[in-house]
């Protein structure tokens, strides 16, 4: 597909990161999504690395780097924080050493208290980027706290493999999808679900996601509450797994204590499920409460179940997030996102950055 700049040379892209999505039964991050579908639109494209092991993905990116250099114009790199952040840090070193032009792409709710713990290192890694990119005005600002201006673009979804149905009126059948570890808060979500049937005792609950060494509290904590019989486990999903799930469902709810712009809510939003969800981290700048969304205090499962019956008892509002959690999701789909990243990669290769004494930036906001 022609990008607005294909009369000119492309560049050639190295997307750097974890790609161990490439393997059953992984999450796919959204660099490896962003390196395949360029890709597909005829870029070259370097994306590294899919090995389960870090430290011989380490390996592999620092020698992939050096042995391919003479194919890459520009280096995508994922920044996380937490333990990945010295492989982004010796990645940016690298890359600014073979003398390539680096995008720092920003990623994960955790990110901000990264940054605040380690200052000074985060700086020195942030400074050898020639543009910082943010999927969210949260990361955007927490970056900002720092010094350095970032361009927002949104996260990705491959819209159409996403099936959408209205729902005018919902039912108490909830769908939660993510890894089951103590961040995402896994048993706020068997509470709200005890609190829920005693006003609506067929309520049930899917919890899919890969086990990160809490599923067999979680699963006891059901059990000891008597909700074994209406809690499912599905492990892992696929894109069809997904589909499968998610069409069945009639409410998505999030019950993450950090967050970013979760890309599990932006497909429940493509599915058209109504979304009750925690006010943490970037949710606010995702979504819009009574909107797109519901929200609710951190941990607070009592508000989550009264928000979840507002919801069954109100068609109109069910109706009201279902169509608009369409139309969000649709802000997330590649032909909407593909030329912003088009513009920014030409910009980067035509050297039309604006120049600082640190690093050249571009910025979303004034």
């Amino acid at each position: 597909m022609q990008g607005p700049h294909s009369h000119q040379r492309r560049p050639r892209l190295a997307f750097v990161g974890s790609m161990v999505g490439r393997h059953p039964g992984h999450i796919t991050q959204q660099g490896q999504v962003l390196s395949d579908l360029f890709a597909e639109s005829g870029y070259h494209v370097i994306s590294v690395s899919s090995f389960l092991n870090r430290y011989r993905r380490l390996a592999d990116i620092i020698s992939t780097l050096i042995r391919r250099r003479d194919e890459i114009d520009i280096m995508v790199i994922e920044v996380y924080g937490g333990p990945s952040f010295v492989m982004e840090d010796i990645a940016s070193w690298l890359g600014k050493r073979l003398r390539k032009r680096i995008v720092m792409w920003l990623h994960g709710g955790a990110l901000p208290e990264f940054m605040a713990r380690f200052p000074s290192w985060s700086k020195r890694v942030f400074s050898r980027a020639d543009l910082i990119v943010t999927p969210s005005d949260f990361l955007a600002r927490s970056v900002a706290g720092l010094g350095f201006r970032s361009r927002v673009i949104p996260n990705i979804i491959q819209l159409p493999l996403y099936p959408y149905r209205l729902r005018r009126s919902v039912s108490p059948r909830l769908f939660w999808m993510r890894n089951i570890q103590q961040i995402w808060n896994p048993l706020m979500a068997i509470r709200t679900l005890a609190r829920l049937r005693n006003r609506f005792p067929d309520a049930s609950l899917v919890m899919a996601g890969p086990d990160k060494g809490m599923k067999d509290e979680v699963e006891q904590t059901a059990r000891s509450m008597g909700l074994g019989g209406s809690v499912r486990f599905t492990g892992f999903l696929d894109a069809s797994g997904k589909i499968r799930e998610g069409g069945a469902a009639d409410i998505y709810i999030n019950t993450n204590r950090i967050d970013n712009t979760p890309v599990a809510v932006v497909e429940a939003g493509a599915m058209g499920l109504p979304v009750v969800t925690t006010n943490v981290g970037g949710i606010p700048d995702l979504l819009v409460d009574g909107d797109t969304g519901l929200f609710v205090s951190d941990d607070d499962d009592k508000a989550m179940s009264e928000a979840i019956c507002h919801l069954i008892e109100n068609p109109e509002l069910a109706e009201r997030l279902s169509r608009n959690g369409r139309r969000l999701a649709e802000r997330f789909a590649w032909d909407e996102v593909r030329p912003q990243w088009q513009q920014l990669f030409a910009e980067l290769a035509g050297d039309r950055l604006e120049e600082s004494p640190v690093f050249s930036y571009f910025s979303s906001t004034p």
